[in-house]
C-alpha cells in the first residue's frame, strides 16, 4: 500500500458490477479475436445416455428413443471458412500448389528418394491426381489443388492449482513448408475449435434420468461420444460439398482455384489419439494405427513385430457393422464393457470401442483411413514417453547405486553450458527430480545424456 504508484481513491470507488460491466463490453468490442465477425461460432451438441444391466426393462427399445442431453459452450469456425481465409491471404505466396518429388544423387550409380516435405510426400502426390482425376463439370479449366490438412489437439491444463483448462483444435496447411510453419511470425497455425469437456452437472442429470449414477464405463462412453459429436459438427455439411467438388478460390496471388481439402495427418498425444481412433485406451490391441497386441509388447524390434506393425488399421465395412450392432446391443440395456460387446467388436484380435467414429462416417465412402491420419509424435511419443520413462528408470539405478551418483548427476548437467538459440538452454539446478519440465527440456536432457552418464 505504500507503492507511490498506487492511487487509494482507486479502493475506495472500485465496484465489482462496474466492472463486470467493462469487461463484457471489452468482450463484445471489435478488438476481441473471437468475435463472430472472425468466424467464431458456439454451437451445441447432442448425445444420448445408456444405462447399464437393465435389459428389458428400459422405457425406450433402441438408441432413438434413449435420454439425450445437450452440452453446450462448443466455440468452433467453419473448415471451409479457414481454408478459403488461408487460400486468399498473402501468404498462399509460400504454398506449393503442385506436389514434386525430391531425390539426392549420392554417386552416378546410386540415387536416394527424398521425404522432407508434406507437399513433396507419396501421399500428396496420390492425392493430387485423385483431385484432378475426378470429372470436370461443362467449362470447369480451373486448376486443381490440394489442401493439405494437419490437425493438432491437445487438452492443456492451465494453472499449477485448480483445474482451469482448454482443449483446442488447430489447423496447418501441409501445402506451406515445415521451416515456415515452424515460426511463429508466420501465423501458420489456425485454430478450428476450443472444446468443452462434460458438464460437470452431466452425473446429476443421469441421476434424475435413470435414478442412480452411472459407472466409469459410462463416463468414458460419453466421453468418446462428445469428441466425435463435435468432430461431426466440424465435418458440416459445407464441408462435405468442398470435399466432393472443391472450393473456388480466388487465391492471394490473384489466381482462381478448384480446392480440394484433404486430411493428411492428426497430431496428437495417445490418450486423444485412441479417442481419434475410437480403440481401447491400452486395451489388447492398444496401438492406433496398427493390430500389434500388448501381449507381444516384449517381441518389439524383432522381425516377426516389424511385419504386424507395417500392416496398418484399416476402417472396413465389417468394422463399422460390428460398431453399430453393439450399439443396438448397449442402448437395449447391456453394459458398455461387457463381454458380449466386446465379443461383437471383435476382440482379441482388435480394441475397438462402440462410438461412431466421425471421420469414417463422413468420409468412408471416399477409401478414408483415419487410422492411417495418426502419424508418429516424436514430442509425446519419445520425448515425453519413451525417453522419459528411460530417464525416470536411470535415477532408480543411481538412486540404488547410493552415494554420490545424483548429485554428480545433476552438477554434470549444471556444467552444461547453453547452444545456439534454444538449442540448448540452461539445465535447471535439480535437473534429476524433472520438476514442471516441458518436452524441450526432456528433450535437451537427452542430447548431452551420453557423455554425462558416461
Amino acid at each position: 500500500m505504500a507503492d507511490p504508484i498506487i492511487d487509494h481513491h482507486d479502493f475506495a470507488t472500485f465496484s465489482h458490477t462496474r466492472e463486470e460491466k467493462l469487461l463484457d463490453k471489452y468482450l463484445t468490442d471489435a478488438s476481441n479475436p473471437f468475435r463472430t465477425e472472425s468466424g467464431w461460432r458456439e454451437s451445441s451438441v447432442k448425445i444420448r445416455l445408456p444405462k447399464e444391466k437393465t435389459k428389458g426393462l428400459l422405457p425406450f427399445a433402441n438408441e432413438e428413443g434413449a435420454p439425450e442431453v445437450e452440452i453446450n459452450g462448443v466455440y468452433h469456425r467453419s473448415l471451409t471458412d479457414v481454408i478459403t481465409s488461408a487460400f486468399q491471404d498473402e501468404a498462399v505466396n509460400t504454398f506449393h500448389m503442385t506436389p514434386f518429388q525430391q531425390f539426392w544423387q549420392v554417386t552416378e550409380a546410386r540415387t536416394v528418394k527424398v521425404f522432407s516435405e508434406a507437399y513433396s510426400s507419396p501421399e500428396m502426390l496420390d492425392a493430387y491426381a485423385e483431385v484432378n482425376a475426378l470429372p470436370r463439370e461443362p467449362g470447369d479449366d480451373l486448376e486443381r489443388v490440394v489442401a493439405s490438412l494437419m490437425l493438432w489437439s491437445d487438452s492443456t491444463h492451465l494453472t499449477s492449482f485448480g483445474n482451469a483448462s482448454l482443449w483446442p483444435f488447430y489447423l496447418y496447411f501441409g501445402n506451406q513448408s515445415k521451416y515456415t510453419r515452424g515460426k511463429p511470425t508466420s501465423l501458420a497455425c489456425h485454430h478450428v475449435a476450443y472444446i468443452p469437456t462434460l458438464p460437470d452437472d452431466l452425473q446429476d442429470i443421469y441421476v434424475s434420468v435413470f435414478g442412480e449414477g452411472w459407472t466409469s464405463d459410462v463416463h468414458t462412453h460419453c466421453k468418446r461420444e462428445l469428441f466425435h459429436a463435435i468432430w461431426k459438427l466440424l465435418l458440416d455439411e459445407d464441408f462435405m460439398e468442398a470435399y466432393r467438388h472443391g472450393i473456388v478460390i480466388r487465391c492471394g496471388d490473384g489466381v482462381i482455384r478448384r480446392v480440394f481439402p484433404r486430411f493428411f495427418s492428426y497430431s496428437a498425444d495417445y490418450p486423444e489419439k485412441i479417442l481419434i481412433a475410437t480403440v481401447k485406451f491400452l486395451g489388447k490391441c492398444p496401438c492406433p494405427r496398427c493390430a500389434v497386441k500388448k501381449v507381444d509388447a516384449p517381441k518389439m524390434g524383432t522381425k516377426p513385430d516389424m511385419k504386424v506393425r507395417k500392416a496398418h488399421l484399416v476402417d472396413t465395412g465389417d468394422r463399422r457393422r460390428r460398431v453399430e450392432l453393439a450399439r443396438q446391443v448397449i442402448f437395449q440395456g447391456v453394459a458398455v464393457d461387457n463381454d458380449r460387446i466386446k465379443h461383437i467388436l471383435g476382440e482379441p484380435n482388435a480394441s475397438f470401442v462402440p462410438t461412431r467414429n466421425a471421420f469414417s462416417d463422413r468420409l468412408f465412402e471416399f477409401g478414408f483411413n483415419v487410422f492411417k491420419m495418426l502419424v508418429v509424435d516424436l514430442l509425446h511419443e519419445f520425448e515425453l514417453g519413451v525417453w522419459k520413462t528411460i530417464f525416470t528408470h536411470l535415477m532408480r539405478i543411481l538412486q540404488a547405486h547410493g552415494g554420490n551418483a545424483i548429485s554428480d548427476l545433476n552438477k554434470r548437467y549444471r556444467k552444461v553450458p547453453t547452444f545456439g538459440r534454444g538449442t540448448i538452454r540452461r539445465f535447471h539446478k535439480n535437473a534429476a527430480s524433472m520438476s514442471k519440465l516441458a518436452a524441450r527440456d526432456f528433450e535437451d536432457l537427452l542430447q548431452v545424456s551420453l557423455c554425462l552418464f558416461d
